[in-house]
C-alpha cells in the first residue's frame, strides 16, 4: 500500500507541474521528495487541513505556528529552496503560469479523502492575530496596528535586540572583524545617521517613530542635540522616558506618545523616521511627507530609513499582515523619492542597506535560537515560532533582492529656493579618531571612494 508522502508527492507533481523541492516526511513516517533537500515534517492531517481551509501563505504559516508542520534544521533553508523552485517555473523561456487540469483537481481531492485531510476547519493558533477595526490609517488604527507588533513586551525586545533597543538595520562596518557584532554594528549606524543629519550642540531633533530611543538618547548624548522623541507605543514611551531619567538626559530629550499627525511645534533642525514610514500607508504618504516638509526649518535635513519592495508586492504579505506588522507598506525606492520630492524637498543622497539588512536580522535569529527557552517562557511557543519564521523569511528576502532598505538624506530648501547642504559625503564615514569616549569609526572605504572621484 502506498504511503502518504509519496501521494502527496504525486498530487503535488499533477497540481503544480514540477517535483517537490523539498523531502516530505508525513505523518504515518513515510518520506517522498528529493534526498538532502530540507526535511519537512507534516505531524498529523491538520497541516494540510490547514491549507484546504486556508491555501496558500497564511494556511502554511498557521499550521507552522501551531506545530502541525515543521522543519528539520534550518528553516530559512527551507524557505529559499521552496522560492527558488517556484521562481524556476516561472523564469523558464516561453513559461506559462501552471494551470492544472480538471483530473489533477480530481486527483488532489481523492487524494486528501485517502489521506484524512478533508475535515472541519482546525482551530486558530493560539498566538494572536491582527484584528485591525476602523478606517485604515486613521489614528486609533494606526495606534491598533502598532501596539500589535511593538508592544508584544519590553523584555521580548531587550532579550532579542543589543543593549541600545535599535530594532532597525544596522551599519556593519567591519563585519570580518570577531569583535565586532550587533551592538556595534547598531552604534555605527546611530552615529552615521548623527553625520549625515549634521547635529550639534543645540539643534533641534524630531525622531518620528522613535522605538525604543537608541537614536534620541545616541543624538542627545554624543551630540548634545535637544530632541523630540514622538512613538504611538505605549510599551515604548513609558521604557524612553524611564531611559532619559536613567541617564539624566531630562533637559535634552523628551517623549510624547502622539502620531505624527499632532506633532506640535516647528523649525527643526533635523527630522528623522527611522523604518517607520513603513506603517504610514499608501494614500497617507504624500501628506506625511509634506508633514515633515512643514516641521523642517529652511535648509534642516530629514533622513528616512526605510524598506522598498517591487511594486506586485507592497505589503508585507498574508502572514507578515496577520500576524507580525498588519497595515504595512512598502514601495520601489525611486517611488519614494518621487513622493518626498513631491512634498518640496530636495533629495541629497540615497544610500542601500539591503546587505547590511541581512547580517542584522541574521543577528537577531541567532539570539531567537541561542535563547529560545527564554523566548518561549516569555510569549509561548507559538508566538517563539511566528518570530522565527518572521525572521528567516524576512532575512530571505533581503538576501534575495526581494526587499531593500536606503537611507535617503533629503534638505528642505531656503527661503530662496536654494538647498543648502554643503557637500563632502567623505565626512560621513570619516575615522574617529582612537580614544574618543563613545566614539563610532566608520568604515573609511566610501570616504576613500569620494576623495578618488574628487567629490569632497
Amino acid at each position: 500500500m502506498t504511503g502518504i508522502a509519496p501521494r502527496l508527492a504525486e498530487a503535488v507533481r499533477a497540481y503544480t507541474g514540477g517535483a517537490l523541492p523539498v523531502r516530505l516526511r508525513a505523518w504515518d513516517g513515510t518520506e517522498a521528495g528529493p534526498h538532502g533537500a530540507p526535511v519537512v515534517v507534516l505531524r498529523s492531517p491538520l497541516a494540510l487541513r490547514r491549507l484546504l481551509w486556508e491555501p496558500g501563505e497564511l494556511g502554511l504559516a498557521q499550521a507552522y505556528i501551531a506545530g502541525d508542520l515543521d522543519v528539520e534544521g534550518d528553516v530559512g533553508a527551507a524557505l529559499s529552496t521552496v522560492w527558488r523552485s517556484v521562481r524556476a517555473r516561472g523564469s523558464r523561456p516561453g513559461s506559462r503560469p501552471h494551470r492544472p487540469p480538471l483530473r489533477s483537481h480530481v486527483t488532489a481531492t481523492l487524494t486528501a479523502l485517502r489521506c484524512g485531510v478533508v475535515g472541519p476547519r482546525p482551530p486558530a493558533p493560539h498566538a494572536p492575530q491582527a484584528r485591525l477595526r476602523g478606517q485604515p490609517h486613521s489614528t486609533d488604527r494606526d495606534r491598533a496596528a502598532i501596539s500589535h507588533h511593538y508592544d508584544l513586551s519590553n523584555d521580548w525586545y531587550a532579550l532579542l535586540l543589543d543593549e541600545s533597543m535599535a530594532y532597525s538595520c544596522g551599519y556593519w562596518t567591519r563585519p570580518d572583524d570577531p569583535d565586532y557584532g550587533l551592538a556595534e554594528a547598531q552604534r555605527d549606524k546611530l552615529e552615521l545617521i548623527c553625520r549625515k543629519l549634521a547635529l550639534a550642540p543645540g539643534a533641534r531633533l524630531l525622531d518620528v517613530g522613535c522605538g525604543w530611543g537608541s537614536l534620541s538618547l545616541y543624538a542627545a548624548r554624543h551630540y548634545k542635540a535637544r530632541v523630540t522623541a514622538v512613538t504611538l507605543s505605549r510599551e515604548q514611551h513609558d521604557f524612553v522616558a524611564a531611559r532619559i531619567h536613567e541617564q539624566g538626559l531630562d533637559d535634552l530629550v523628551e517623549v510624547h506618545l502622539r502620531h505624527y499627525r499632532h506633532i506640535t511645534g516647528a523649525d527643526y533642525d533635523a527630522i528623522c523616521a527611522i523604518e517607520m514610514g513603513e506603517h504610514v500607508g499608501d494614500a497617507h504618504y504624500p501628506g506625511f511627507a509634506r508633514r515633515l516638509h512643514t516641521l523642517l526649518r529652511p535648509a534642516g535635513r530629514l533622513l528616512v530609513q526605510q524598506m522598498s519592495r517591487t511594486g506586485n508586492a507592497p505589503g508585507g504579505g498574508a502572514f507578515i499582515e496577520s500576524y507580525i506588522a498588519p497595515d504595512m507598506h512598502m514601495r520601489p525606492l525611486g517611488e519614494t523619492i518621487t513622493l518626498l520630492e513631491g512634498a518640496g524637498l530636495e533629495v541629497w543622497a540615497v544610500e542601500s542597506l539591503r546587505e547590511h539588512y541581512v547580517r542584522t536580522i541574521a543577528a537577531w535569529h541567532a539570539t531567537l535560537e541561542a535563547r529560545w527557552a527564554e523566548f518561549v517562557a516569555l510569549a509561548g511557543q507559538e508566538t517563539a515560532r511566528i518570530w522565527r519564521l518572521y525572521l528567516a523569511g524576512g532575512g530571505l528576502a533581503f538576501a534575495e533582492r526581494r526587499m531593500g532598505v536606503d537611507q535617503l538624506l533629503a534638505v528642505r530648501p531656503g527661503t530662496d529656493g536654494r538647498a543648502t547642504l554643503a557637500p563632502g559625503p567623505a565626512d560621513w564615514y570619516r575615522s574617529v579618531r582612537p580614544g574618543t569616549e563613545g566614539a563610532a569609526t566608520m568604515a573609511p572605504d566610501p570616504a576613500d571612494r569620494y576623495r578618488q572621484e574628487g567629490m569632497s
